[in-house]
């Protein structure tokens, strides 16, 4: 059974048991950034992608991360192996870099060294229902951060934006929310990329939401195969004519939704388990991670 375990300060301890220090910025303020990966068979999915991407969002905040690249990679290894997964046991890992300990002022100053904080517990088992049947979206009334205030791609630790939008989600009665820019159009869901069929195609929203690379992964599958995805805004009053739609993660992959609240209440069916692109779509996403786990053996780390 895996370990629910933590890094920080060059210390490896229970997860319960990490402490953060009350003047870090990350606990303070947000200011951090952070990835998340799972493992297949024990081999880390994507790692050299997320890991760019994190470089990305520390650019974005100006943050100049202390440790390198392999102090990282080595940090996240030993934590991974100190959860003591076993074959056929898979993990979740979450590495995370504050931007430091400091005064308690919101000017971070030029000297601060930045930390590196990372989780590793058991890869998450969702709900089979999920995938059997999909997921409720609701729209909140609540907008997605503007893009001129606070980019998406900024992979960051406030989500208090998302926080809300998903509470109101629950309210009602929904199981994540489907959030809408201050234009009205589709951003993203509390915390995966959302893709649509309309008029045949599928679609997923251009701007305003997190590049996914499970989205960036599909989009180059469903390339490959022919199948055609268009990147395009897509404004509220377009949702009543969606036939299809599922969600992408890291953790999720690909779920399907089965019904859609929109904003004045009225609610949406879709088939139950995904209709007919979004099954094609699962398939085709499975069968490339059954090859990626047979062609990259050499690459397990436990």
């Amino acid at each position: 059974m895996v370990k629910a375990v933590g890094y920080i300060d060059g210390q490896i301890s229970d997860l319960a048991d990490v402490r953060i220090p009350v003047a870090d910025r990350g606990f303070l303020y947000g200011d951090s950034v952070y990835e998340v990966f799972r493992t297949y068979s024990g081999i880390p999915f994507l790692f050299d992608e997320h890991y760019q991407r994190l470089l990305n969002s520390a650019r974005l905040i100006e943050m100049d991360i202390k440790q390198s690249k392999q102090e990282i990679i080595s940090a996240v290894k030993r934590t991974v192996r100190a959860s003591l997964p076993v074959t056929g046991e898979d993990v979740y890992t979450r590495y995370q870099i504050t931007r430091g300990e400091g005064p308690i002022d919101l000017n971070p100053g030029l000297s601060l060294q930045t930390r590196l904080v990372i989780i590793v517990k058991a890869a998450p088992q969702w709900n089979q229902e999920f995938y059997d049947k999909g997921l409720t979206l609701a729209v909140p009334k609540l907008r997605r951060n503007s893009v001129n205030s606070l980019n998406p791609n900024i992979k960051g630790g406030n989500y208090l934006n998302n926080i809300m939008a998903l509470g109101e989600a629950k309210k009602l009665g929904a199981d994540d929310c489907l959030m809408l820019d201050e234009k009205g159009q589709v951003a993203e869901c509390s915390n995966s990329n959302v893709w649509f069929v309309v008029g045949g195609k599928l679609v997923t929203p251009a701007g305003g939401n997190l590049d996914g690379l499970t989205r960036r992964s599909l989009i180059s599958l469903l390339t490959d195969a022919n199948i055609e995805v268009v990147q395009r805004p897509i404004h509220n009053e377009e949702l009543t004519e969606v036939t299809e739609c599922f969600v992408t993660s890291a953790t999720r992959e690909l779920m399907p939704v089965h019904a859609l609240y929109l904003v004045d209440g009225s609610r949406i069916d879709f088939q139950a388990g995904g209709g007919q692109q979004t099954r094609q779509a699962m398939n085709i996403y499975k069968q490339m991670l059954k090859d990626f786990v047979k062609e990259n053996k050499e690459n397990a780390w436990f």
